[in-house]
Formats: C-alpha cells, structure tokens, sequence
C-alpha cells in the first residue's frame, strides 16, 4: 500500500469500530470525507457506498465504494476492507483500494491502522500533481483525521471542537508570527516567529505528526485477504 497511517487509542474496540465504520460517524472526523452514504444490499453482500468531498462550499467530488469487515476474528483483532473509485471529472483519484486494521493492545488500547493506494487520472500531469502535491495531502489528511478521532475517544472531544481548537491555534500562531516580525528587532521576531510557527500543538489539538507514518519495522505492510475479495466498485 502506498500510504500507511498508524496509531494507539485507549478506548473500547466496540466504540473504536461503530467511530469508524459507521457512516454518520465516519464522516464527522475524517478530513477525506464530507458525506458517506450505504447503498441497500442483500444479506451476505458486501457493503456499497457512496462518498463525497467537498472542494469549495458549493463544488464536490464524489465517487462509489465496496467495503467488508471482519469483526469476530478469533485473535481478537478486527479489520475492514474497501474499494473506490470515482469517475468525477475534478477527481484527481481514479480508483483505490485500502483496509483498517483493530489490534487490541495490552493495556486495553487499540492500534489502529491504515494502509491505501490508488491510481491517478490525468496521464503524466496527473502523476506530478499527485507526488508533489496530493498524495502527501492524503496522507497528512488522514493522520489529523486519526488523532481528530484519538481525542474524541480519549477526551470526549468532538471531532467539530476538535476543528475549532486546530483553527484557533493556527489563527493565534499567525497572529503571533505576524505581531513578531513587525514589533520586535528582526533578530528576536524571527526567534518567536519560529517559535511559533513550530512549537508543539497543544494536547487537546489534533496534529498529524503524532501518527506514525511508515509501518514499524522493516516488513512492508500487508494487506488483509478480505481485501482480495471484493470486486472493484
């Protein structure tokens, strides 16, 4: 897979599992997602869906999805399989694949992790705009989403407070940045803009850089045999 997200959540695997895999909920804390929606399906089939993001408050991209799970596996873990695709003409995605996986840690926490990839549209363009510019977006995108969703299930924070608390502290690390550079000696409003500009976020804000990004170790990440199953959306 070609982007890896991984983290630790100290929360119930059952309330880890309906955040994740219930589509109101969903929706509410992943970046990547505006809506998703469960298309009707017969008992045994996998489940189809419908997704969009939108670009601007009155343009959106959408596309259609197939997804499984795994939720009684006798190790204990969970995992949930996806394909996408999108056949939007302002997608830069074309089609996908990717899965979730549910470790129960040893002190009642849950790794959770993600591995994707997809294919590009656009030719050469396409696949330059993709490796500058989307794909390191996507990944980012997903590990804010992943710690929006560590601080609802450990603090209680909604994933909206979550949002409001990230925009406060960037608008007040502008601010600061901003006031420093056209008050103080350039010597010592360069060392607060830098300062600002990297310090630690706070601990009730979601932050990407507290997601692991590659898989540990040296072995690749996998991924699971559900994902094999399903046909393309």
């Amino acid at each position: 897979m070609g982007l890896y997200v991984e983290t630790v959540i100290r929360t119930e695997m059952a309330e880890l599992w309906e955040r994740s895999q219930e589509p109101g909920q969903h929706q509410r804390w992943d970046l990547r997602f505006t809506s998703i929606t469960y298309l009707p399906r017969a008992q045994g089939e996998p489940q189809r869906f419908r997704y969009a993001t939108r670009l601007l408050p009155f343009l959106s991209v959408h596309g259609t999805g197939v997804s499984a799970g795994e939720s009684r596996r006798a190790d204990g873990t969970r995992v949930s399989a996806l394909r996408f695709a999108s056949r939007h003409p302002l997608s830069l995605l074309a089609e996908g694949s990717g899965y979730w996986r549910y470790v129960p840690g040893p002190d009642g926490s849950v790794r959770f992790l993600t591995g994707y990839d997809y294919r590009p549209r656009w030719g050469p363009a396409g696949a330059l705009a993709d490796r500058l510019v989307f794909r390191p977006l996507m990944g980012w995108a997903t590990a804010w989403s992943f710690d929006r969703l560590r601080l609802w299930c450990e603090r209680g924070t909604t994933p909206g407070r979550a949002l409001a608390r990230a925009l406060g502290e960037c608008a007040l690390r502008i601010l600061l940045t901003a006031a420093a550079l056209a008050c103080a000696p350039l010597a010592v409003g360069l060392a607060v803009a830098a300062l600002a500009l990297l310090a630690p976020p706070l601990p009730g804000t979601p932050a990407a850089r507290r997601c692991l990004r590659t898989p540990p170790g040296r072995a690749p990440a996998t991924a699971p045999r559900l994902l094999t199953a399903l046909e393309p959306s």
